[in-house]
Formats: structure tokens, sequence, C-alpha cells
């Protein structure tokens, strides 16, 4: 290769990007079979159901509320089916802790003391192509102990000795595509990569370990989605001879469809399933993004109001928990945005008694573990769980029988309390700028006011202020939420920010007014983001990346 367009086809895949170093031990000739196979079996129907996400949007637009399936109500009412028993370290879940793939968090993740790393290659990874490789290799690296290394500044990074935290891989959600590799001039899915590279390199070096190839299923939908996923495990492990069931998946509960349907998505998957976990950001944004035109029914107050408490949000915890016991999945809990700050220690103390109360709250519930952002949270999340579970290794014999399923209160917005106030307008404006800054950066996951914000919060924040907006909400203080008011706040947020050099905040202002302030509204603002990255990436190649090529 000669220029940073040049591009090259290998089985059926074409890659479009600046190869980076040992990116030939991922992109192997049979790893690209592989991937091009799961693509062609099942292109069409990732295509027909993301169409299918856009009706159900416009249909709910146009006033029809979700409901229980009645189409599916013989699953739910069938007694006799659970899902696979857990897999070898899944059986205790209590303590996980979610992270990128870079070395360093690597590293760190897999030190913390939890039971398992989520190793995340979605909402705290911009999927860049030097990410996209880099986390695979850093991946197969950990698993083969050979993940350490040395910063410039002479800190030493390595794992330690025993047993590590059972790895469970992330991929891409399936609105996402890699544009850096093509199939008949159409880019493959991010999650068909994801997945099918970690499947393909390492399925049977996990089992050599006396464990599996064990993911998390982001952004589903709806059962049909978990179907489709479904039918790709069972094709992976048939093109590379793995026992059928081997897979284990814990899904997402993060939109607000997937909430009415979570014993036909546990059904789907059931010869693979895990659990089920509530991701609880990502849950709200769907909400929002799905009832935005609705009215005042369904306008939140500021985002740092909508607790876990609020009666929508404690119907969707219960009902998760009631709907995996029942079935013999592990119900996972969510993330307290909530991080320590070593340098500030009250700070510190306010960020660990948050956490400690919201795991405390899961644990009660009968959560059988739940999620942290920073290993430093470990030791709250397991000594809450310690405390409730004792030595059993997780509450699957408690069944939550006096929650009652109810889909008229998953959608009770209306008895959210909570004002909206301007510092809470101009909370989401700074944190949506200076996220998406960071991502375009290479960064997925940032720390703003000791909170860790990923792409679900940063979509709480710029679907707020649309809605609002559209809604014409009024604040605490009486003022109506006009496009005009809210450009002056941006106007006047942008001007506070710390610039440095190399910053992308003017970019970043860009994308933020484009799926905050325009008329549409972009499902997903990594998208607009993904686009503009991938076409300054082509055309600022760094020295170091034509250096590894």
């Amino acid at each position: 290769m000669n220029s940073f367009t040049d591009s090259f086809t290998i089985n059926g895949i074409t890659l479009t990007a600046q190869p980076i170093c040992r990116q030939d031990e991922v992109l192997t000739p049979d790893a690209l079979s592989f991937i091009a196979k799961l693509h062609r079996a099942t292109t069409d129907r990732r295509q027909e159901l993301l169409q299918a996400r856009r009706t159900r949007r416009a249909d709910i637009a146009a006033g029809a509320d979700p409901r229980f399936l009645r189409e599916t109500e013989h699953i739910r009412n069938d007694p006799s089916w659970r899902v696979a028993p857990p897999a070898p370290g899944l059986e205790d879940r209590r303590v996980e802790i979610t992270g990128p793939v870079d070395k360093k968090m690597t590293i760190n993740a897999l030190n913390s003391g939890a039971k398992v790393w989520l190793a995340d290659m979605e909402d705290s990874s911009t999927p860049t192509w030097r990410n996209v490789i880099k986390g695979q290799l850093n991946l197969t690296d950990a698993l083969e102990r050979r993940i350490d290394f040395t910063t410039e500044e002479g800190k030493d990074y390595k794992l330690k000795a025993g047993e590590l935290p059972t790895m469970v891989v992330r991929p891409r959600g399936w609105h996402l595509p890699e544009k850096h590799m093509l199939i008949d001039g159409q880019p493959i899915a991010g999650g068909i990569v994801d997945f099918g590279l970690f499947f393909f390199h390492n399925a049977r070096r996990l089992l050599a370990q006396g464990k599996g190839p064990y993911f998390y299923l982001p952004k589903i939908e709806n059962h049909l989605e978990a179907r489709l996923w479904n039918d790709i495990f069972i094709l992976a492990q048939d093109l590379l001879g793995i026992p059928q069931g081997t897979i284990r998946a814990t899904v997402l509960i993060e939109t607000i469809t997937a909430a009415f349907e979570m014993e036909e998505i546990l059904y789907e998957l059931r010869d693979h399933a895990s659990g089920l976990n509530a991701g609880r950001w990502d849950y709200i944004f769907s909400l929002i993004k799905n009832f935005r035109t609705r009215g005042p029914r369904f306008v939140l107050p500021d985002r740092g109001q909508v607790t876990m408490t609020q009666p929508f949000m404690r119907a969707y915890t219960e009902q998760l928990v009631r709907a995996c016991h029942k079935r013999g999945a592990m119900a996972i809990g969510g993330m307290a945005a909530a991080v320590p700050n070593r340098k500030d220690p009250e700070a510190n103390a306010n960020a660990l008694e948050k956490v400690r109360a919201d795991k405390t709250r899961e644990a009660n519930d009968g959560f059988d573990g739940s999620w942290v952002a920073h290993p430093d949270l470990v030791p709250v999340c397991r000594e809450v769980f310690d405390g409730v579970l004792g030595s059993k290794p997780n509450q699957l014999d408690r069944l939550r029988e006096d929650v009652t399923p109810d889909d008229r209160a998953l959608i009770n917005v209306a008895a959210t309390t909570g004002t909206i106030t301007e510092q809470g307008i101009r909370n989401n404006i700074e944190v949506g700028i200076r996220y998406i800054e960071s991502w375009l950066r290479g960064n997925g996951a940032v720390a703003i006011h000791n909170l860790m914000e990923d792409a679900a919060t940063a979509e709480i924040s710029r679907s707020q202020l649309w809605q609002w907006i559209f809604a014409r909400a009024i604040t605490d203080q009486g003022e109506i939420i006009s496009h005009e008011w809210v450009e002056e706040l941006l106007d006047e947020e942008f001007a506070r920010l710390e610039r440095f050099d190399g910053d992308r905040f003017e970019d970043a202002r860009d994308i933020f007014e484009e799926v905050t302030l325009s008329r549409e509204f972009p499902s997903f603002l990594t998208l607009p983001a993904y686009a503009r990255y991938l076409t300054e990436a082509r055309e600022k190649a760094t020295v170091e990346e034509l250096a590894a090529a």
C-alpha cells in the first residue's frame, strides 16, 4: 500500500483503513472468511430489523404506547422453560467492572478483584480502526498473559498472578457499521466484526482455560433481534466445530421496547442466555428518543433527578429481576455514574457513599451482581453483595413473585418528580460537547464533574435538550425552553471550555448542534460523529500509523 486511501481485498472483504502494527495477527485470511460468512448469512435480516425499529418509533410517536405482546403471551405463560445453567466463570457475578479495551484499562480491570470484566467495544470505546484492532490484540494478549508493559514515564503495568476475572466482551450494537471493512461495497456490522474476530481467535483458547466465549449484547430492541444473535451464535459454533451452547450472552435491557419483551428475549437465546442487565442510562435515553414528541406526559426533569427510585425506573428493575429469576437467568445491576477522585477526599467520600447506596438497593431488590466503572469501587460493591449473598454465589432462588408484571408502569413517566433547571440545561450542553470532543480524539469514556460519561449519558444530555425545546418545557423559574435560549446558553458554555492544543471542540460543537438543535433527530449521536471522524481520519493519517504500516 502506497497511500492512505489504498484498499485491498482478502476473502471477499475489502479493507480500506491504513494498516496498523500487528493487524495481520487479527485479520488473518481464515478470520476474514469467517466474518464474511457471518455477514452474508445475516445482513438482510439485520437491515430488516433496523427498518422495523424505525417503524416502531414512528408508531410510538403517533400515539401507540408499547404493551406486552399478545402473540408471545404463550411464552410468558409457559412455566416449563428455563435458560441454560450458569457457565463456568459466570456462577458468581456479584461485582463486574466495565471499561474500554486499551492496554492500561485492560490490566487495571483484570487486577481489580472483580468477578467479571466487561471488555467494552461499544459505548466506552471510539471505534477508530486503531481501537478496533488494538482492542482485539489486547484481549488475546491478556488471555495469553503477555500484555504487561512499561510506560514512557517508567510505570509498570502487569497482570497479577492467579485467577483473573471472567472476560465478557461487549460488541457494538446493530446500528453501528464498520466502515473500514466492506463486502460488495457495503460496510459490515460493527457487532459482527467485534464478536466474530474475538470468537474466532479466542473461543478454543477460553475453553482450554476452563471458561468460554461470553458476550454482552447491547441496544437490542425486541425478541426478534435476540433471535438474530442466537442464529449467529449457532452458525459461529458450527463453523468452528465448537459445541452448541458454549457461547453465553447477557442482554442489556437498555431500550424501552425491550423492557416489554424481557422473557421473550431470554426465550430466544435460552440455550445461550446467561442473564439480563439493567442498562439504566441507555434505557433513559431510549425512552426520551421514542416519546420525545408525545408532549408533557413524557418530559423528564434534569438528568441528575432521574434516579433509580423514580416509579418508572423501579418498575423496570423489579420486573427485570422477576423475569430473570423466573427463568433461571442472572439479573445484573447497572452502572452508578459516580466515580472516585483520589485527589479530592470530599468528592471521593461522596462518590463512595452514592455507589454504596445504589448497590445496596440493587442487592436488596434481588440482583445477583452489579457494575462499577473504577477499580476503587470494586470493594464497595463486593462488600454490599457479600452482605446479602453470604456464601451463596447468586440470588437465583429469590423469585420476586411479589412483583406483578405491569406494562403501563414501565411508561408511567408522568409520576416522575423533579424540575428542569437552567443549570440542568447548561450541564447537558457542557457534558454533550465535552464528551463528543473526547470521543473524536478516540476516548469513549471520560470523567466529568466526578461522573463517568459515555455515549449513553451524552445521549441523554442531547436528547433531553431536543425534547425540552420541542415541548416548550418550562424551568423551575418559569422560563420557556426555546431554541434561541438554548443557543445562547450554548454560546456561553462553549466560551467557558478549557481549550488545549489539538482539541476537537469546534468539531464537537458542530456535531452537538446537529444532533441537538436540528429539526430531525438522529437516532444515535455516534453515527454522525463516526462519519465525521472517518472522513477526517482518512485525511490526517498520523506519522505513527504510517510508520506502523
